[in-house]
């Protein structure tokens, strides 16, 4: 990351700041993770059983990296995260979609792919909430489901013999998302947890990390299971009639904005850091649209600095 790719307007101070920020990021990166080039050797403990994850490869009994980027550990598994790179879908990742098409018994999804994204009509909840086959009614009432450019969130379920995606949205968890922003940010920025679904409750807002890339802030929906249909449809309406909270929408607003600065300074995305950026901005007495101002940039690079170095300085305390 450098300042050019910022594309800011900044004064002399301010670029002299960032670049200090940036460089002082860069050197604290080694500390954290080990990066690592194509035919590197990753060091491992041979006497360990190891598993051989995504970027190597055995060669004459040492493991190699097949690709560039930084090497992770989940327990006995080493594999490397390659940066800037696209997206890699594997089975059970959360996404997060726009619908583009409606098809005969399936709906089309744009997710950030280099391939298209299919969800079957009988991966869905259907809207009575009564699990049975779908028949010809159900299909030619497709679009009171899903319509185009609606935003939906799916879980991967595998892939089609043609090479794109099959979805499924057959929990409660899932399924059409209103009244909130859609974002896209490179899908390297957001690792692979096991919770994507974030419910803010000091904002009223929901936050959904999906792997592909495309970030979700909006009002909290809340996700009853088992119950009962009419009661269900009456919360609908009258959720509908309903407009969102102007502090929920300040919120909203101001989350979106820490993901947007965030993002353009290429720090991983976690839920933490998310509401830390939006709550320095509030306790900054920033206003939501100054976030995406320079000064912003500068401050929220140079506090990310700041943090790592005082959580390197504490791990090496405690050895």
């Amino acid at each position: 990351m450098s300042t050019r790719d910022l594309h800011l307007r900044l004064s002399q101070t301010q670029r002299v700041r960032l670049e200090a920020a940036l460089h002082e990021l860069q050197t604290l990166a080694p500390a954290a993770a080990a990066a690592v080039n194509v035919a590197d050797n990753i060091p491992v403990n041979h006497e360990d059983s190891i598993l051989k994850g995504h970027g190597t490869s055995d060669r004459d009994g040492e493991v190699v990296a097949t690709v560039c980027g930084v090497v992770e550990r989940v327990q006995s598994l080493v594999r490397v995260r390659t940066l800037r790179a696209r997206y890699k879908p594997e089975i059970g990742d959360i996404i997060v979609g726009r619908v583009i098409e409606i098809a005969p018994k399936r709906w089309r999804l744009e997710i950030n792919f280099s391939q298209g994204a299919v969800l079957m009509l009988s991966s869905v909840n259907l809207p009575d909430g009564v699990q049975r086959r779908r028949t010809a009614v159900d299909e030619l009432n497709m679009r009171s489901i899903f319509a185009e450019n609606d935003v939906v969130c799916a879980e991967v379920r595998g892939y089609l013999p043609d090479g794109s995606l099959e979805l499924h949205a057959s929990s409660q968890k899932y399924g059409k998302l209103q009244r909130g922003q859609l974002l896209t940010v490179p899908a390297y920025l957001v690792k692979k947890w096991n919770q994507h679904f974030h419910h803010l409750k000091q904002y009223n807002v929901d936050l959904i990390l999906g792997c592909n890339g495309f970030i979700w802030v909006g009002e909290h929906v809340v996700v009853a299971e088992n119950t009962d249909v009419k009661e269900d449809q009456q919360k609908l309406a009258m959720e509908a009639d309903n407009f969102t909270p102007i502090e929920t929408r300040r919120h909203i607003c101001r989350l979106a904005n820490a993901v947007r600065v965030l993002s353009a300074l290429g720090f991983t995305l976690t839920v933490e850091l998310i509401i830390q950026t939006s709550e320095a901005s509030l306790s900054s007495t920033v206003e939501t649209n100054k976030m995406l101002g320079a000064e912003f940039y500068v401050q929220t690079a140079e506090r990310e600095a700041k943090r790592r170095a005082d959580s390197l300085r504490k791990m090496n305390g405690a050895r």
